[in-house]
């Protein structure tokens, strides 16, 4: 069983630009509607599309599957929904440890998130200078719920 354990943090400065390995754009859609059911996304990452199957378990753990789909298939899906986001996608090295910051595109900008993923919920953490605030389990951050309530639209942005 594919298990995800990820924290999430809001971002406070740019400071995180100088540990960027690589990077990619991103484009995912939902054929799900709620948090509370198996999530089901469609990624495309500029090159193949995945599909994934999440449903959280507790805290910030999560199943995860995520399979490759032919690109024609891909494209027929995506062109059908209307719940897309948008983010470049930055991998840093910090401390020999693999982090994520998504800066979101459209109607989600300027929202930056950062993600580390743990091999276990009591991983201890050291928080970079450029983390904010945690945001781990708050439901108005995740991907599905800014597609349907996008960040440029909040009256209260943090």
């Amino acid at each position: 069983m594919a298990l995800e354990i990820e924290r999430r943090f809001l971002i406070k400065n740019d400071q995180w630009n100088d540990f960027i390995t690589h990077k990619t754009f991103i484009e995912q859609g939902y054929l799900s509607h709620h948090l509370e059911d198996w999530i089901v996304r469609i990624r495309f990452n500029g090159k193949n599309f995945k599909i994934a199957l999440k449903k959280h378990i507790k805290n910030f753990t999560n199943y995860e599957y995520e399979y490759s789909i032919p690109n024609s298939e891909g494209e027929k899906i995506m062109s059908t929904l209307n719940n897309t986001i948008k983010k470049e996608r930055f991998f840093l090295k910090i401390d020999r440890k693999d982090w994520i910051v998504d800066c979101f595109k459209d109607k989600n900008f300027p929202l930056e998130i950062a993600e580390i993923e743990l091999t276990k919920e009591e991983e201890q953490v050291i928080l970079p200078s450029f983390i904010a605030k945690e945001i781990t389990g708050l439901t108005k951050y995740t991907n599905l719920n800014l597609t349907k309530h996008p960040f440029s639209k909040w009256e209260m942005k943090i």
